[in-house]
Formats: C-alpha cells, structure tokens, sequence
C-alpha cells in the first residue's frame, strides 16, 4: 500500500514544548507548516510529562514570546489562581495547558495537526533533509524541525550528535570533568544524561478519608528510604513543592523521589530497550508514590483524572503520558553553547551576549535558570549562577544564539528542544520549559523565514530572525535579556534593538534602563508615596489580590520581611516580600527598616510569602 504523501512548507516533528511553539510560529509568519505528534496533547514537558510547576523565565521582564502568552493564558483560567506551590509561581492543572496549547493550533488555518506516532525515516538528498516518514504518511518538506523529546531525527537521519559528558579539556568549562575522571569514575559511565522523571500527582482527600491504596510495582523495595526524600524539608513542605488547585500535588521530586536514571542509555537503543526503560521509570514513579501514601497517610492517594487513559500506554491518570525528559541527543550545530556562555560576567548579573565574528550579537532567546543538574547519585559541583532579586533567589539572565539550532554540516533542518547544539553540562540552564517554548519560536520563525527567501537555515541573516521576533504581531519575544523592561512598555522594543545595533552598551547589570523617571513613563510611577494604577500583571490570578498594610523589616540585602496588621486573610504572621516586578523591586530596595508600608498582591501560603505588585508607603 502507498503511503500517503503530504507536502507542506515547513514540517516540526514531535508534540513536546520547543515543537509546538516551531509550529505556532511558523504558521502565524505565514508558512504552511504540519505539526506531527506522537500522542493527543501538545506542550510536552508543560502537558504530558506533567511538568506544570515550570521553572524559570519567571520575572516580569522575561515574560515574552509563546512564554509570556502561555502565562497570561493560564492565569485567566486557573481556578484558585497559579501561585500555590512554592517550586514555581505557576502551577496548574495540565488538561488546561493542553487544552490552551491545542486552541492557538486550531486558529491556524495554515498549520494541520496530525497525530502520527513517532518517526520511522528521514529522507535525505545529500546532506539536505528533505522529509520524514511516518507509519500512516510521509512528507516533503522545505525545512524540517526537529522538536522530538529526545532528538530522533538525528538519529534517524545520521546527523552529527553528541550524548553524554564532555571532558573539561574540550571547551575548558569550569564544573566539567577532567577527561582523566571520564575514564576512571564509574558515576559517569552509568549517568551518561541527567535523569528523567514519570511525574506523577496526588491528591489530598481530607483527613479521615480514605484513599484507594497505591500497589507497589513489581520489585518495589525502595519503601524504606522514602522518608528520607522529605527529611530535609517535612513532608508538608514536600508536597507543597508542586501544589496546585484542588488540592492536588505535582511529584517530581530529585531528593531520594522519583527521578530515574539506572540504564539510561536504553533511551537510544533498539524500541524494545527504551521501552524497558520507560517501564521502570513508571514502577518507580508508582513505588515512590506508594511509599509516600504508606508514610503519610491514606488520605493522600492519586488524582486518576488529570491525564486522558490511552491503549498501549505506560501514563495516564495520576501518571503523566510520559516522562520529564531532561536531556536528550545534542546537535553539533554551528555553535555550540557552553557554560561559559550562561555564567554571568564578572562582577556582574547578567552573561555576555553571543557574539558572531563580526561582533554581532546573535540572540535569539534568553532564559535565567540556574545550572540544575539531576541524578540518582547525587549532585555535582557547578558554578553558580544565581542572585537575590525581588526578595528571593533567581538565576541570572543568558541568551542563546541562533547557531545553536542550525546542524554544521546538514541542510534542510532546525532543531528545538532539548537537542539543541549545547554541552552536557550547559544543557542544565538551557532545558527548562520557557527557554524551550523561546527557542522552538524561534526555531519556527527561522524556517519560516527561510520559505519566504527560499534560503537554508546556514545562511539566514540572524538580524532578520531578531527583528521578526522581536516584532511578532501575535507574541513579540525578547532576544536581549533585561531585569526592567517589560514588552507592554514603551521602551522594549527602541531598547532591545538599540543593544543588537551597540553590543558595547550592553550593561553587566542587565538593567537597560537607569534613567531618571523611568517608571513614570512606563505609566507606573516611581516613588513610594505615589499613588499608580497597578500594572497589567501576567500571572495575575482569577481572585482579586489582597491588599495589607503592616511594618517592613530588612534582614538583609533583598531579604525582606513584613509583619502586617491583623488580617482574616492571612493572620499577622510575619510573611516575606517578594515581587517579580521591577518596579517594586527598586521601591523595595528604598524601604527603610520598621516604615509602615501597604502591599497588594497575593499571599502563597505554600512558601510562607507574599508576592508584591504594587506596594505604597504609609504614614508613620
């Protein structure tokens, strides 16, 4: 029987997080573009893997792009609102996310949606991709984007990979391994990628209820050492980790939880091994939940109704429809991002801009996320990269170059996701979901580009991608990171392309904003005692925001605490401050110990904060 063949402009394979966002984009620049997945719902790790207490991008400033649509999005539909956990300031149930994910795709009469299972061919003309085959179809395509979990289509089409550590001799990265180490220590050899983790989410059905028990899986003998994942935080902090509404928890846990690494190299053998693998990833997750229902009671039990039950399949229910997969082949692309590239400079808060040998700079997307590695054996060593802001903890701002998702020595193809041409240990910062979502938009917006001029990715001019993105109707995405400007203000855009025309005036604070006034413009106001419209808020929950008035207290730089007056909403315990806000930030800053303040925002009772967007001062 003849396979049907399919013709668009621009094909993206794979459902997961960088794969939708190359289809959304492309189709929104005017490609024709198919989107293939291999099952029902988009987003990946954002839906499917569960994952939906996302980790970075997280200040108001890097709120851009699909990200910050996704965000805005969420919070209009979330019931109880998306800050309730205390990992992230955005949980919420993953159906909505797909639910969200799937409505931009239907808009699109350009982007058809097939739901194909997974890639069995690439069709190559020399060194030019030039389709994919499926079970049921195959397609010709211009440009094909590879947005597969775990970078298939490199491995299909014979396209230069990397997969596992490189020695600290070969880029001269401060956290790698010497090649010495590589050679001897047998934790490298058996983690050869960080672990993945079949998500699964609880539910807390009141006390003296009884949940339906939690079997354990074939071999479980891991009961014993279940405690010990919630020793360091208590358990109710544990599952507060990944809250969200209904009383629901979110487990993903790395400490002595449910990551699972053991034969990971299974994931790119034959179909059977990486089946085998994924089977006790799942028991493990299912061991892990048991043991936390024998320990802390069967008032806890699995949600059965968050994922859609498919035949054939390991997840569903309470279990995710796969794993959280966090690294997976890497491409050897034009450039290849290493650590370095995500460190922040010297003295300062933000990491050099990449640069071309021209001294252009090259950004397509920016993330902020520390260096965060998983495995079953226990942490390692990496350079930091974070720094107090707004009150708390937050990695410090990077941007990726667009060499990054263009293959050195292969036409005719982009890649998203994971698999994009990074180190193993810089892939740490670079795998979280909204950088993710800001390079697979920029993945499509560069194949869509590359229809329009009837070019190769090898030789798109990256000024155009920037501009594009960064003057996209629907989702204008930032390529230089900042701490202050916002895509709603009247600066964004004239900053951003200001900074790509004079790298040099880049600041190492990452602050592109210092003039007097500033906020004035922006329409919110500066100073403490003036009275501002609050800003339009992306992650501004469905409930009103509460307002409280009470004494600040500093202890410490961006360390901020705040004994409000009694409140029926939230008692007169001491609460710390936090904002993501930049304007609130400075105003913070300018407190003054023991002055009365009044705060309105949203009280998290998860992390014990309060999170602050707009905030006046009161008089003594």
């Amino acid at each position: 029987m003849e396979l049907e063949t399919i013709a668009p402009e621009v094909l993206v394979v794979g459902g997961g997080t960088g794969a939708t966002a190359a289809a959304l984009q492309s189709a929104r620049r005017g490609a024709k573009t198919l989107l293939v997945s291999e099952g029902p719902w988009l987003g990946g790790m954002l839906t499917s893997a569960g994952v939906t207490a996302p980790d970075g991008n997280e200040l108001l400033s890097l709120q851009t792009g699909i990200w910050g649509a996704f965000v805005q999005a969420l919070a209009q539909q979330q019931p109880g609102g998306l800050d309730q956990g205390w990992v992230s300031f955005f949980a919420y149930e993953p159906a909505l996310g797909a639910a969200i994910f799937a409505q931009w795709v239907r808009q699109l009469p350009n982007l058809q949606w097939r739901i194909g299972g997974d890639p069995l061919a690439v069709a190559r003309s020399g060194n030019r991709i030039t389709g994919v085959r499926f079970a049921r179809f195959q397609v010709q395509a211009q440009i094909t984007i590879d947005g597969t979990e775990l970078g298939d289509l490199l491995a299909l089409g014979e396209v230069p990979h990397r997969w596992g550590w490189e020695p600290q001799e070969q880029w001269q990265e401060p956290s790698a391994p010497p090649a010495a180490a590589l050679a001897t220590d047998p934790f490298y050899h058996r983690y050869p990628v960080q672990s993945p983790t079949w998500v699964v989410v609880l539910r807390d059905y009141g006390a003296g209820a009884t949940a339906p028990p939690i079997a354990a899986p074939p071999g479980w003998i891991g009961g014993d050492r279940c405690q010990a994942a919630w020793e360091r935080h208590g358990s109710e902090a544990f599952l507060n980790y990944g809250r969200f509404g209904g009383d629901r928890f979110m487990i993903n846990w790395p400490l002595h939880g449910n990551d699972y690494g053991e034969g990971v190299d299974r994931l790119r053998g034959s179909p059977c091994d990486r089946q085998a693998f994924l089977q006790e990833a799942r028991w493990h997750s299912q061991g892990f939940a048991h043991g936390i229902q024998t320990h802390l009671g069967s008032r806890y039990g699995l949600d059965p109704t968050c994922f859609p039950l498919l035949p054939h399949s390991l997840g569903g229910g309470a279990y995710g429809l796969q794993p959280y997969y966090r690294e997976s082949r890497r491409l050897q692309g034009l450039v290849t991002v290493r650590e370095q590239d995500i460190l922040p400079l010297e003295g300062g808060s933000v990491a050099a801009l990449p640069l071309d040998d021209r001294g252009q700079i090259t950004a397509i997307a920016v993330g902020n996320y520390p260096n965060d590695h998983h495995y079953p054996g226990g942490d390692i060593p990496l350079q930091p990269k974070s720094c107090r802001w707004g009150g708390r903890w937050t990695g410090t701002p990077f941007a990726l170059p667009y060499g990054c998702l263009v293959p050195a020595t292969v036409e005719g193809l982009l890649v998203c996701d994971k698999a994009i041409s990074v180190s193993h240990i810089a892939n740490g910062a670079t795998r979280l979901q909204p950088v993710v979502l800001a390079l697979g938009q920029a993945a499509g917006m560069a194949a869509a580009l590359c229809v329009e001029q009837g070019c190769q990715p090898q030789d798109l001019a990256v000024a155009q991608l920037q501009q594009a993105l960064l003057t996209d109707p629907t989702a204008p995405a930032a390529v230089i990171p900042s701490y202050d400007l916002l895509p709603q203000g009247p600066h964004w855009l004239s900053q951003q392309q200001a900074i790509l025309r004079h790298p040099d005036a880049y600041p190492p604070t990452g602050i592109l904003m210092q003039s007097p006034g500033y906020g004035e413009s922006q329409g919110y106001g500066e100073g403490l005692s003036e009275t501002c419209d609050r800003p339009p808020t992306p992650i501004q929950p469905s409930q009103p925001p509460l307002r409280l008035q009470g004494q600040f207290h500093r202890d410490g730089p961006q360390d901020y605490r705040f004994c409000p007056d009694p409140s029926p909403h939230c008692g007169s315990d001491a609460l710390s401050l936090v904002t993501l806000c930049p304007w609130v930030n400075q105003q913070l800053q300018d407190c003054l110990p023991q002055q009365r303040i009044e705060v309105e925002g949203y009280w998290n009772r998860s992390g014990a904060w309060f999170r602050v967007d707009r905030l006046l001062s009161l008089p003594a």
